[in-house]
């Protein structure tokens, strides 16, 4: 079993210009994700393991009031694009 380690790094990842949404640090490998009227969709968490960095996209549910794990993917993109879609 491969553990999982946050990464540490303050920069935000960089986002294609597909996406209209801005990144901002929550916390160390932790980013909140804004549309463009700042309403904030979920987050961006970064996960480092053995294979390579991949990026979370989390969204709170207020019933539970518990963040839900939408999915892990390569990129950040991607990560992003499921945030959007999945309302």
């Amino acid at each position: 079993m491969t553990s999982l380690i946050e990464s540490r790094s303050p920069r935000a990842p960089r986002l294609t210009s597909r996406s209209r949404v801005h990144l901002v640090a929550a916390a160390p490998s932790l980013w909140r994700v804004l549309e463009p009227g700042g309403v904030v969709i979920g987050h961006l968490q970064e996960i480092v393991d053995a294979g390579g960095s991949r990026f979370r996209a989390r969204r709170f549910h207020p019933g539970s009031h518990t963040f839900r794990d939408l999915g892990d993917f390569w990129n950040a993109d991607d990560a992003v694009e499921c945030l959007r879609f999945a309302r």
